[in-house]
This record gives structure tokens, C-alpha cells and sequence, in this order.
């Protein structure tokens, strides 16, 4: 047997049962999306003359993140995510099998296909959240930073195999036999999932509204500082970095490498971040997240320009094995900094907005620099723009951090639960909640720091609105008030508790004055004919 010890750090949660069968779904997964891609991109080109048709076929694989990033969280925090996660994989196995059986009897044409690649994409654009807010729920916190390593070397690895699988039937076989493939291999993803037996989560209260339940998601990365900060960071980092892989078919052109030296230059991406994941977590040992993603941009800006004036296809290598060795390290902190910052009700919302920052940034730079090439009519010198750049752009956004204490997420019990002196349905409302403070005028300014911290951390709950009012007769007396969409929302709220809110409870406490806790009162809105 396997001591886990002994294995490398990065490698460890893979001796976890559970995530190591997710895993390997979720690995299988992602070299079907690479392989459908490819084999679809290919056949396009074999079906129809038209330029546009063929560009069509990439934006509608990634155009759904872009529509049901959101609603694809919401969902996944909503319903069970074990269902959830099967069903969207069910949805990618589906639109596998149809295109296999429509390839096989030639049935497709331009528009049908590219109908079908858009309902993949529909099918990945769900999955992607749910996988990234059940990874924390089934790896231990000292093995997190491992597990989303992981993840990021599934993504990488699938981009090297699933390409490489595609081309090679492409070559043999036509693109018939990729779909083929691509179906046998999103059932058995698809089963593996199946195979896995979550602990349900357990409310008293009726699930969250869908379009509510989205409300609240924007509003908590909003009121959220880290998550804030976090989002600015991936989307200016892939933003920038997308420009040494949008415009890399064109340096291997300049090269004469041809596809098999573009072939090349991903591979060695992939097996630079591959084994870069192996040293992340002595790194994390060493370093500040905030170091590491600063350290990271840098070696990824340089290595552009290493690319960008190669005069040899081995070099051009060589900077991609560096580049993609700093890339993983970024884009893996900066997802680790996202996991930590969202606690458990709302991460998959949280992730998916940051898929979307992600997505954007590498929408907006594949586009900024692809234009900056054609005005310059140079790769390199847009190339070399996009690597100067990034120092000036890190300068600029320095300040946005993404280390420091982390908040304690775990859930945990409010002080008073409410006890109404009649009934009240779950759908009436608005509930307004007042809580009267009684302090010492001279730590006003102390009291008024705490107090803007309390207002996030109620519209991070979901509150509707939040205010604080001082009393004109009786100085140092506060009046603080938020407003709950419905009874249930409110209870829900209170469900959503985490030890953090409770020492943020406790300063608020510690100014006020007199034995008895502060007064508070809650008010349910009246039906006015």
C-alpha cells in the first residue's frame, strides 16, 4: 500500500478515494471538450467554405460561459451538486452521442453542427463551477492547495492529449471517429460520477429562488474585498497572457515549425506547467500569494518577449516551458484565493464569476492583441507590446491584494434566532431588522470602521439594503438597520453564519454600553390595498 506521506505534497490528494474518481472524470471530461473542438473546427472547415463559419465554431464553444456562467452557479449552489455535476456531464455525453450518430449517417451540416457545438458548450459552461465548489467540500484544507494544483494539471494534460488523440484520428480516420470517441468517453465520465455518494446538505428551509439565489451571488462577490480583488488580478493577468497563446499558431508559422511545430510549443506549455504544479507548494511555503502571482506575471511578460524575438523554434520552446510553468502557478494562487475567500453557500456562484473574469480576460486579449498584430502587421511587435505591458499593468493594480489573514468561512450559530409572536408565511415580507447600539462618543470613528465592515458582511448575506442612524437627543446612541427580502430569506441568513461573523459580532459588542446586549427588533412589511 501507498503511503501517502511519501508521495509529493502536490500529489497527495490523489490518495483521497473520492476526489482521485472525480479526478479522473473530470480529466477524461476535458480531453472530450479538446478532441470535440478540434474534430469540429476540422469538419467545419470540411463542410463549408466560409471563413465565418469556421471562426463561428470557437466562439460558440465559449460563448455560453459568457451567458450561463452565473445561472450555472446559482444552480449548482441551489440543487444537490452531485446530481448536478452528473446531469451536466449527462447533457455533454447526450450532444456526444447525437453528433456521433449524425456523423455516421452524414447527416450534419454547417449550422447543425455548429448548433451542437454550441449545446456542448452549454454543457461545459455548467460544469465548470460545480466542479470547482465541490473540491473543497471533499479535500481536506491541508491538502486544498494540491487538489486545485490538480485540477489545473486535468485542464493542461487534456490540452495536450485530447488535440493530439483528434489529430491522430483525424489523419487515420476522419472526424467521424473523433466523435465516436468523444461519446464512448463522456458515458464513462459520465458513470464514474454516478459512482460517487455525496453527504447530502441539510436546511430546514425550502431551496433558494433561482433568480434570487443570482441576486445574491452578485451581491456577495461585490461586498467581498478578496473576491474583488481577485477578479481584477485574473482577468488583467489572462488578459495579457493570452497574447503569447492567441497569437502562438502564428509564431510557429514565422519559425517553420508548421502545425507540427505550434504542436510543439503547446506540449511544452503543458509540460512546463505540469511540472511547475510539482514545486507549487514549496513555493506556497516560501512566498506570499501576492509574491507568487506578482512573480508569476513577470516570468509570463518575459517569456512573451523571449518568444516573440526567438530566432529558433528550440528556444521559442524553451520560453513556452517557462511560460507555462509561471502561468500554472498564477492562475492555481489566484483560484486558491478565490476558494478561500467564498465560503460554502455561495462558492460555486463565486467560481463561476470568476470563470467569467477569466473567460473575459482571454476574450478581450486574444482580441486586443490579435488587432494590435494586424495594425502593426507583426506578431512579435504585438508580441512584445503585450510583454512590456504587463510590469506597468502589475504596477498599476499592486495594491489590489489577494494575501493577507484569511477569514475563518466555517459555518456557525447567530446569537438570536427569531421567535415571532404570531405567523408569518415565508414569502411575506419585506423584513426589516433594527439593532440600537449604545457607545462611547469618543471611539465614534473606531465604531464607525466596524460598522462599515458589518454593512458587507450583511449584503454579503444577502440583506437587501443596510444604513445606520445616530440619534439627535441622545448622543452615542446608533440605530443600525437592514432590510430581508422575504421571512424565509431572512432565516436563510441567519443560516448563512460563519465564524468570522461572529467575531465581527463581538467588536460590535465590545462598544456598546451598559449589561444588557443590544436591542433588536424585526418588522415584516405590511400589505397596503
Amino acid at each position: 500500500m501507498i503511503d501517502p506521506d511519501r508521495l509529493p505534497v502536490a500529489l497527495r490528494a490523489l490518495y483521497l478515494p473520492v476526489f482521485r474518481m472525480l479526478w479522473f472524470a473530470w480529466l477524461a471530461a476535458n480531453i472530450t471538450m479538446w478532441m470535440n473542438d478540434v474534430a469540429a473546427a476540422w469538419l467545419m472547415t470540411q463542410l463549408t467554405d466560409s471563413v465565418v463559419m469556421v471562426a463561428l465554431v470557437s466562439a460558440a464553444s465559449t460563448l455560453p460561459v459568457f451567458l450561463l456562467g452565473l445561472p450555472s452557479g446559482a444552480l449548482a449552489d441551489i440543487v444537490d451538486r452531485r446530481r448536478w455535476f452528473a446531469s451536466t456531464q449527462l447533457w455533454v455525453a447526450l450532444v456526444a452521442v447525437l453528433l456521433a450518430l449524425l456523423s455516421l449517417g452524414g447527416g450534419l451540416t454547417p449550422h447543425l453542427l455548429l448548433v451542437l457545438t454550441f449545446a456542448n458548450g452549454i454543457g461545459l459552461a455548467a460544469r465548470w463551477p460545480v466542479f470547482a465548489a465541490i473540491v473543497p467540500e471533499i479535500v481536506p484544507a491541508a491538502s486544498l492547495s494540491g487538489a486545485l494544483a490538480l485540477q489545473a494539471m486535468a485542464m493542461n494534460l487534456s490540452r495536450i492529449i485530447g488535440p493530439i488523440v483528434a489529430g491522430a484520428l483525424l489523419a487515420a480516420s476522419g472526424s467521424t471517429a473523433v466523435f465516436v470517441l468523444n461519446a464512448v468517453l463522456s458515458l464513462l465520465a459520465f458513470a464514474q460520477i454516478l459512482r460517487w455518494k455525496s453527504e447530502p446538505r441539510i436546511s430546514a428551509l425550502p431551496g433558494e429562488r433561482f433568480v434570487g439565489a443570482m441576486r445574491v451571488g452578485v451581491q456577495h462577490v461585490k461586498e467581498n474585498p478578496r473576491m474583488r480583488a481577485v477578479l481584477l488580478r485574473v482577468f488583467v493577468f489572462f488578459f495579457l497572457s493570452t497574447a503569447l497563446t492567441a497569437l502562438l499558431p502564428l509564431v510557429a508559422q514565422r519559425l517553420g515549425g508548421g502545425a507540427g511545430g505550434f504542436t510543439l510549443l503547446m506540449a511544452c506549455m503543458g509540460a512546463g506547467a505540469m511540472l511547475a504544479v510539482m514545486g507549487l507548494p514549496r513555493w506556497r511555503d516560501r512566498y506570499s500569494r501576492d509574491r507568487i502571482v506578482g512573480l508569476g506575471s513577470l516570468v509570463v511578460s518575459g517569456m512573451t518577449v523571449v518568444v516573440a524575438l526567438a530566432p529558433w523554434l528550440w528556444l521559442a520552446a524553451l520560453g513556452m516551458a517557462v511560460a507555462g510553468g509561471a502561468w500554472i502557478a498564477t492562475a492555481n494562487t489566484l483560484t486558491m484565493s478565490a476558494q478561500l475567500a467564498l465560503p460554502n453557500w455561495v462558492r460555486a456562484r463565486g467560481m463561476s464569476t470568476y470563470q467569467m473574469a477569466l473567460m473575459g480576460g482571454s476574450a478581450a486579449g486574444a482580441a486586443t492583441w490579435g488587432q494590435v498584430a494586424g495594425l502593426a502587421g507583426s506578431v512579435p511587435v504585438a508580441l512584445v507590446v503585450a510583454g512590456v505591458c504587463g510590469p506597468l499593468v502589475l504596477l498599476a493594480v499592486r495594491r489590489f491584494t489577494v494575501s493577507g489573514e484569511e477569514a475563518d468561512l466555517r459555518p456557525a450559530s447567530p446569537a438570536q434566532t427569531p421567535h415571532p409572536a404570531m405567523d408569518i408565511g415565508p414569502d411575506e415580507g419585506p423584513v426589516m431588522v433594527t439593532v440600537e447600539y449604545l457607545i462611547d462618543t469618543a471611539r465614534a470613528g473606531e465604531f464607525a470602521e466596524v460598522m462599515r465592515l458589518t454593512r458587507q458582511a450583511r449584503l454579503r448575506q444577502g440583506a437587501l439594503s443596510w444604513g445606520l442612524f445616530r440619534d439627535t437627543e441622545r448622543p452615542g446612541r446608533y440605530v443600525e438597520y437592514f432590510v430581508d427580502e422575504t421571512w424565509v430569506e431572512h432565516l436563510r441568513r441567519l443560516e448563512r453564519f460563519t465564524a468570522d461573523d461572529v467575531q465581527l459580532r463581538g467588536r460590535r459588542l465590545g462598544f456598546h454600553l451598559g449589561e444588557e446586549q443590544p436591542h433588536v427588533r424585526r418588522y415584516v412589511g405590511e400589505v397596503m390595498n
